[in-house]
């Protein structure tokens, strides 16, 4: 792999919190990547929703398909800007461990009853996984991963959080959110690594959103013609097959709009960013981060994403459909999460034991709850939900 003079150099790495001997095989990135591929959270993605309920269907993504489809953006995009592949791989990899069950719903539901305990923030969450609540090693907790990828996994920070994360680790991976925030500070960035997998990580579920959409029957391709971004690439598609314009080759015609839409968004990122880059010129990966973000859209195409979002947003996000189900959800962990409170001693064992070691006027207890919610799929939330409630909301036993 040739790296650019500004990628993240595994061999300039800041580290890890434990030290490790270096692998013979495997770059620290790899080592990163082939942890969290082996990690229970990982695992977990396959059963926490996306946009739709893991019950609803079986060919709806969830947040295991959706980061596989960040890493193969993040990869592609990565590889002709001469930036770290491997790193890219392990931040899209790793960057919703920490998502709820009911995905945006579910966190939504958690942080509301996290109000008085520092709430729920699920970039922190993700962190959290990866330092702490991952237990396979017999010296520390967590996955003691590298100190870019960590970065590279807390997108967004609040000055709480980050004040608190600065106090346990100084110089850490919170400390650009508190040099930003101080007048006259410097406005650091994370690795142009990171930066990429925060883009791959909008033009991935920007694109399965609408195939989702259009296979749910909620969003229809009529619908779809008002966005410009989309629009454009279906008369392209017709204008070249004209045969994809017949009723029977819908799904086909879907398919191909999207395929283009997607090209067209990574050789923008590509042909934007390296203007951004080439502008900055950046002697290496630390004098980088104090370019600003470099890693973009052009101005066009920012503008036709901004749009596709708000589309999703008023036409799928908000559907009656999905928020009736989102308020069921919602339901099931405020209920859970007041039943486990209440006695944490029902608690799976291992949480159990943290909560009973925790001082109650703290609010430690109450987030060894948050932490086993979180770490729940969606179908063992509702299984936990009906077991304590004996209730069964429609399409959501357990």
């Amino acid at each position: 792999m040739t790296l650019a003079t500004y990628a993240s150099d595994p061999a300039q790495t800041r580290g890890r919190r434990f030290a490790a001997t270096p692998a013979p095989t495997r770059s620290e990135y790899q080592r990163d990547r082939d942890r969290i591929v082996h990690s229970t959270a990982f695992r977990r993605l396959v059963y926490k929703t996306q946009v739709f309920l893991n019950h609803e269907g079986d060919l709806f993504r969830t947040r295991l398909t959706h980061s596989l489809e960040v890493a193969q953006l993040g990869r592609s995009i990565a590889r002709t800007l001469g930036l770290n592949e491997d790193l890219v791989e392990a931040i899209a990899l790793a960057h919703d461990l920490g998502h709820t069950p009911f995905g945006h719903a579910g966190q939504d539901a958690l942080n509301d009853c996290m109000a008085d305990f520092g709430g729920f923030e699920h970039n922190l969450q993700s962190l959290r996984v990866v330092d702490e609540l991952e237990q396979r090693y017999p010296d520390f907790d967590g996955l003691n991963l590298s100190f870019e990828t960590r970065e590279g996994i807390l997108k967004h920070c609040s000055a709480a959080h980050a004040l608190a994360l600065e106090a346990q680790e100084p110089d850490g991976v919170a400390q650009r959110f508190l040099a930003s925030a101080n007048p006259g500070g410097v406005r650091l960035q994370p690795s142009l690594e990171a930066q990429l997998c925060n883009l791959a990580d909008e033009i991935a579920y920007n694109a399965h959103d609408i195939d989702d959409g259009v296979r749910s029957g909620l969003i229809t391709l009529e619908q779809l013609r008002e966005v410009e971004l989309f629009e454009g690439f279906r008369r392209e598609a017709l204008a070249q097959h004209p045969h994809l314009g017949d009723a029977t080759q819908a799904r086909r015609l879907l398919y191909e709009a999207i395929r283009r839409m997607l090209s067209a968004q990574v050789y923008d990122v590509i042909a934007a960013t390296g203007e951004a880059i080439a502008l900055a010129a950046p002697r290496d990966a630390n004098h980088a981060r104090r370019c600003g973000p470099l890693l973009r859209f052009g101005a066009a195409m920012r503008q036709q994403s901004g749009t596709l979002k708000r589309f999703l947003f008023q036409n799928l996000y908000r559907h009656p459909q999905v928020v009736q189900t989102t308020d069921l959800a919602k339901q099931v962990v405020r209920e859970l999460f007041a039943i486990y409170l209440n006695d944490p001693a029902s608690l799976q064992a291992g949480f159990a034991a943290r909560a009973a070691r925790a001082p109650a006027e703290t609010g430690q207890v109450a987030r060894v709850v948050s932490d086993y919610i979180a770490g729940m799929t969606d179908r063992f939330a509702a299984h936990e939900h009906q077991r304590f409630t004996g209730k069964v909301f429609p399409g959501m036993a357990g």
